[in-house]
């Protein structure tokens, strides 16, 4: 993993410091330094920066100043001699605070909480795209009185409340279950699935026609009522060709 990183500070000793020591650690990649923080805002907006090592107390505008006019702002390690403003860092929720002059042994413990920080968000947004990529389930279990059945969303046709259970009709069966209408919401939903009434639920696929408000499906006629009326026309709608 390589960081790009800057350093702003307007004292030359210091900057030549950061470039010293970030020429000894091979993860480190310093694109650019910068004796006051107005010449960096541009730089920063129009780069991937990784990392800023940043003075506070400078003229013109101040490491906090220019944290505060950032929009999107990098990991920041403060370089400083003032120790009072600690408290301002951590609110600002700076990596770290480094109080010059600073060895090279406090220098490294800086940088490797970055690499840290850096590589924990990378596991955790790697994670997270496993999630959203993870193709759905193309099957659900019911539970009937005796078993749990498994049921293939492909060959449900339609599902029909009856009371406090609800019928699933299939293909080649019809399975009655003990479930409310949030959980079955869950599975059966947009785009393959439609609620059309609050006592059915229709895969849009299997319906063979729809004359003003009833659906046609197999040998069933189902009602289309008023509460679902414009979500299910709306969906039909953008499966018209004219």
């Amino acid at each position: 993993m390589k960081i790009n990183c800057i350093a702003i500070d307007d004292e030359p000793l210091a900057l030549d410091i950061i470039k010293d020591y970030c020429s000894k650690v091979v993860f480190l990649n310093l694109l650019k330094t910068f004796d006051n923080a107005i010449e960096s805002i541009e730089f920063i907006r129009s780069n991937k920066v990784d990392l800023i090592f940043l003075d506070i107390q400078m003229e013109e505008l101040t490491g906090i100043q220019l944290l505060n006019a950032l929009k999107h702002r990098p990991l920041v390690i403060f370089t400083t001699a003032y120790e009072h403003y600690a408290i301002q860092g951590f609110e600002l929720d700076v990596i770290d605070y480094m109080l010059k002059p600073i060895s090279f042994e406090r220098f490294i413990k800086g940088v490797n909480k970055v690499c840290e920080k850096m590589q924990l968000d990378s596991s955790q947004n790697k994670n997270e795209t496993l999630k959203t990529s993870q193709p759905e389930a193309q099957f659900f279990f019911v539970k009937t009185e005796t078993r749990m059945e498994k049921i293939e969303n492909q060959d449900v046709l339609y599902v029909e409340g009856m009371g406090d259970y609800w019928r699933i009709v299939t293909k080649n069966r019809r399975i009655m279950t003990l479930m409310n209408a949030k959980k079955l919401e869950e599975v059966l939903h947009e785009p393959q699935f439609c609620r059309v009434h609050k006592s059915f639920f229709v895969a849009l696929d299997k319906i063979e026609s729809i004359e003003r408000n009833r659906i046609k499906i197999s040998d069933k006629y189902i009602p289309v009522s008023e509460t679902y009326h414009k979500n299910f026309f709306d969906l039909i709608e953008r499966k018209k060709l004219a």
